[in-house]
């Protein structure tokens, strides 16, 4: 786990987004991102199922909003004083690892 994951899972109990650190292997260079907490624990997609921390990327300028990250690759999270709500994003029947109180999106 990131030294900052208290930050990650009080982002998630409060539906706050989160201003993103990570060091980006495709870009090999460190980016910031703001996002919303969605789950830690393994990828469903990755080949290496170790636990990740999985994120709705709001900057994403194309592709998937999605950023799944090893906990090396996080440099910082801080919770910033924008709310989210997951309709946002959540358009699948969710079975997160991680225990909220997201309503229907739970």
């Amino acid at each position: 786990m990131h030294r900052d994951h208290e930050q990650f899972v009080a982002g998630i109990r409060n539906k706050t987004r989160i201003m993103l650190a990570f060091f980006s292997k495709e870009d090999k260079t460190q980016l910031y991102r703001t996002c919303a907490p969605m789950d830690f624990g393994p990828s469903r997609r990755a080949r290496n199922p170790v636990d990740r921390y999985h994120f709705w990327d709001y900057d994403s300028d194309v592709g998937r909003h999605t950023l799944s990250l090893l906990p090396e690759q996080v440099v910082s999270m801080q919770l910033t004083d924008e709310y989210f709500e997951p309709g946002e994003f959540v358009t699948w029947n969710a079975q997160w690892f991680l225990p909220r109180d997201w309503g229907a999106f739970s």
